[in-house]
């Protein structure tokens, strides 16, 4: 299992400590930016399968590439 977690800049250095004691967890620093994405990437997928159950609308393509 993964986990993202947002926690505060001035706990950020405990909670790493805390988790670096523990065999079988693994924790990975990433960037604002990575985490965003994610984030970012993950909300998309639970769109794309609202609008796959018909409970969310699509856009046309033609919509999308206008804007550009």
């Amino acid at each position: 299992m993964k986990l993202l977690l947002d926690i505060k800049d001035n706990k950020a250095e405990f909670v790493i400590e805390l988790l670096k004691n523990f065999k079988f967890i693994k924790a990975e620093r990433i960037t604002y930016e990575k985490a965003e994405l994610i984030k970012e990437i993950k909300e998309s997928v639970e769109y794309l399968n609202l609008v796959k159950k018909g409970k969310a609308k699509a856009r046309p393509v033609q919509d999308l590439l206008n804007e550009l």
